[in-house]
C-alpha cells in the first residue's frame, strides 16, 4: 500500500483530491475504513448447545482466514493497517474485541449451565480454542484450513476442558 497515495485513490475514484480528503483524513483512516467495510459482523450463536456455539464462532475465524487468502486487497489492507499500531488498536476495539466478548459470552454461559469447568480463566480458555485456527491462519499461511476442522479443534479443546465425570 505504500505506493497508494490519496491522488491515486482520488484518480481512480474519478473525483478530486479534496473530495476524498473531506470524508478520510489520510490514507490510514481510509484503509481502516475499506478494512471495516470488507469484514462482515461475525454470527450471533444460538444459544443452544455450548459446542454448537463455539463451532459457530470459531468457524467464523475460519472463514475469514479463508477470504483473506483469497483477496488480494484485503491481504493489502490489513497489511497496511497492520503496520500502524494506532490503526491496528482501533480495529482491534471496535471490531476484534467484539469477537472476543461474544467467545467469552459463549464460555461464560457454558460454565454457568456446567458444560464446562468454571474454575479456569476463561481468558485462556478462549485463547485455546481460537489459537488452533489463528496459527493456521496467520503463522502457517500454508496449512489448510478444511471443512470439518473447526469442529476437530472445539471437541478436541472441550475434552479438556469439560468436567469430570
Amino acid at each position: 500500500m505504500g505506493e497508494l497515495s490519496m491522488e491515486r485513490i482520488a484518480r481512480e475514484a474519478g473525483v478530486g483530491k479534496a473530495t476524498v480528503y473531506r470524508r478520510w483524513p489520510g490514507k490510514e483512516a481510509l484503509m481502516l475504513d475499506v478494512m471495516r467495510s470488507l469484514d462482515e459482523p461475525g454470527p450471533a450463536p444460538a444459544g443452544v448447545s455450548l459446542r454448537d456455539d463455539l463451532v459457530t464462532v470459531v468457524e467464523f475465524i475460519r472463514r475469514r482466514a479463508l477470504a483473506k487468502r483469497n483477496s488480494a486487497i484485503l491481504r493489502a489492507v490489513v497489511g497496511h493497517v497492520q503496520d500502524h499500531p494506532d490503526l491496528w488498536q482501533e480495529y482491534h476495539d471496535t471490531v476484534i474485541q467484539g469477537r472476543r466478548e461474544t467467545l467469552l459470552t459463549v464460555l461464560r454461559q457454558g460454565m454457568e449451565r456446567g458444560e464446562i469447568r468454571a474454575d479456569q480463566d476463561v481468558e485462556l480458555i478462549a485463547d485455546l480454542f481460537v489459537g488452533p485456527m489463528l496459527a493456521r491462519a496467520v503463522l502457517h499461511e500454508w496449512r489448510e484450513l478444511p471443512e470439518g476442522l473447526t469442529e476437530r479443534i472445539v471437541d478436541t479443546v472441550l475434552e479438556g476442558v469439560r468436567l469430570p465425570g
